[in-house]
């Protein structure tokens, strides 16, 4: 997929985490998972394209984030800020399961994800120079 593909899935990404958090965190934690999650993801194959790293046929995908095997595996080239990503991505995927399909959390722990989110967004602007 194309960079611009990716950019236009994490503004959608994006605008609905925003309005998650601005209406009704706890009663969208679904929603705030998977988006959370699938935003990290492009967040990352943008990354990636821009820095030549992959082909455009190259999925990455949001398990990967749960084996530190399979991030060294399918992730073994640098990039700028690529342990601090990673490591966001790890956490945002960590909860996602249990966010997307258990119980009900506690506000403490979507509010933990909601940070990971912002603190990944930051760098992603940062190093991309994208504005979302």
């Amino acid at each position: 997929m194309k960079i611009e593909s990716h950019l236009e899935n994490l503004k959608e990404s994006v605008r609905e985490i925003e309005r998650i958090i601005q209406s009704d965190l706890t009663g969208n934690q679904r929603s705030l998972g998977f988006h959370a999650s699938a935003a990290a993801v492009d967040m990352m194959e943008i990354i990636l394209h821009q820095e030549n790293l992959i082909d455009w046929g190259f999925i990455v995908k949001h398990e990967w984030f749960n084996s530190p095997n399979k991030i060294r595996e399918k992730f073994p080239f640098d990039f700028p800020r690529k342990k601090e990503m990673i490591f966001l991505a790890s956490r945002i995927e960590g909860v996602r399961n249990n966010f997307c399909y258990g119980k009900r959390q506690e506000e403490i722990l979507l509010e933990s994800l909601v940070s990971d989110f912002n603190k990944l967004k930051e760098i992603f602007m940062e190093v991309t120079r994208h504005e979302l």
